[in-house]
C-alpha cells in the first residue's frame, strides 16, 4: 500500500489558505510576512519532491498551481511525476499540458483505489478540502507540517470538524527553528 502523505504550511490556529499570496484572503500570503527566512527550516520541502512518486490535488490547488509549478525550478522534481486530481467538475480540457501526466479521479474510492496500487509516496499539497475528506475517510497516514508562529484567525483549516473518535498521532521527526518555525512529521497510528 502506498503511504498518503499531507504537507503544509500551517498556522498556529490550524489555517492553511493562501499561505504563498494567492487573491481573495485577507492574510494572504501570511508564510512571507514578519517571519525570517531560515533555508534550513524548508529542507523538508526538498526531501518530499525527492521521496514522493506521485502527487494528490484538489481542483481548487490544481487550479492555483498548475499555471505556477510547471515552469518554476523550485518545483522541477515534481514536473514528471504523475499527478491526480480530486473533483467532481474538473473536465480533461481543463488540465494543462506542460506539467506531466494527470489524472482525474472523482471519488474517495478511486483514492483508496490508488493507494493500493504499487509505487512510493503520494504528496498532497494545499487542498484544504480534500484534506479535510481524506482524513475523514482515514485515507492519511502521514502529516509533514511547518508550523508558523502566527494566529489568523478566519481562513481554511486543514483538519475537519467532523464530530468523530479521537485519531492519534505518533510524533517522527520535529525540529524547532529561531525563527519560532516548527516542523512536525506525524504518522496516522491505526
Amino acid at each position: 500500500m502506498r503511504t498518503l502523505i499531507t504537507t503544509a504550511f500551517i498556522s498556529l490556529d490550524g489555517v492553511v489558505e493562501a499561505p504563498g499570496g494567492e487573491p481573495g484572503y485577507r492574510n494572504s500570503g501570511w508564510t512571507f510576512k514578519d517571519i525570517e527566512f531560515l533555508p534550513e527550516a524548508y529542507e523538508i520541502k526538498g526531501r518530499e519532491q525527492k521521496e514522493a512518486s506521485a502527487m494528490l490535488l484538489g481542483r481548487t490547488s490544481y487550479e492555483v498551481f498548475s499555471p505556477v509549478w510547471p515552469g518554476m525550478e523550485d518545483f522541477a522534481d515534481y514536473k514528471s511525476m504523475p499527478k491526480y486530481v480530486v473533483s467532481t467538475t474538473l473536465t480533461e480540457d481543463d488540465l494543462v499540458s506542460n506539467w506531466g501526466e494527470t489524472t482525474i479521479l472523482r471519488t474517495l474510492d478511486e483514492v483508496a483505489a490508488l493507494k493500493e496500487t504499487e509505487g512510493g509516496p503520494i504528496i498532497v499539497h494545499g487542498s484544504a478540502t480534500l484534506n479535510r475528506a481524506l482524513s475523514d475517510a482515514g485515507l492519511i497516514d502521514r502529516y509533514h507540517l511547518l508550523v508558523f508562529p502566527l494566529l489568523l484567525g478566519a481562513g481554511k483549516r486543514l483538519f475537519s470538524t467532523t464530530d468523530k473518535d479521537a485519531q492519534k498521532l505518533e510524533l517522527v521527526e520535529h525540529e524547532v527553528y529561531a525563527n519560532g518555525l516548527q516542523k512536525q512529521v506525524f504518522d496516522v497510528v491505526r
